[in-house]
């Protein structure tokens, strides 16, 4: 098992580089499956659009390229593939559409068999063991009441800790209280931060 769980994915040069120094194989080799966050729809999926912004993060072989549609999840169940990738977006939206697809159990069976997984902010949070904080943080309009998630991660995650235009005292504010409560390990990432989960353990960089 190997998650690559960071604030800004490709968007940050730092977490960036993470990612490529931790796949098994170059990133322009790689077969991913990504899963878009709440805002895409059927024409999206089915349009360049997710294939173009894959481009630019340097995966250029569009054969290469799945884009997950929940409406068709059982095309994505069996595939051949390096990664899985989930970026930013509403985490509880996003959420609800990966279990509306019933693919949470594909998920962790592709990552126990070696399938790379790579999240950014939502996608980080999806892979950890519980969300509940995040309503201070992210709007549940969707009304999920189940905040235990796919717990890959034996602990919780406060990604954007210390950027300005994430309400950094909010952050440090949810910070500590998730230490006094003691339920789960608790992480915080800067932007520029990556955690790189394994079967050995943790490694921040």
């Amino acid at each position: 098992m190997k998650l690559i769980l960071s604030s800004c994915d490709f968007l940050n040069p730092n977490s960036r580089q993470t990612i490529i120094e931790n796949l098994d194989k170059e990133l322009n080799e790689c077969k991913v499956l990504f899963i878009p966050n709440q805002k895409a729809t059927y024409e999206k999926i089915h349009s360049e659009k997710y294939y173009n912004r894959l481009k630019e993060d340097g995966f250029f072989k569009k054969e290469n390229i799945y884009i997950f549609d929940e409406s068709e999840s059982e095309k994505f169940r069996d595939l051949d593939i390096d990664i899985i990738y989930i970026s930013g977006g509403n985490t509880f939206a996003t959420l609800d559409k990966i279990r509306k697809a019933n693919f949470e159990n594909y998920i962790i069976e592709y990552i126990k068999k070696g399938v790379i997984y790579i999240g950014g902010s939502c996608g980080a949070y999806i892979v950890t063991k519980n969300i509940e904080h995040l309503l201070k943080l992210d709007d549940n309009y969707i009304g999920i009441t189940n905040f235990n998630v796919l717990g890959l991660f034996d602990g919780v995650i406060i990604p954007h800790y210390e950027a300005k235009e994430y309400t950094p005292e909010l952050r440090e504010e949810i910070y500590n209280k998730l230490l006094e409560e003691a339920k789960y390990s608790v992480y915080k990432l800067t932007n520029d931060e990556s955690l790189i989960v394994t079967e050995d353990g943790i490694v921040r960089k």
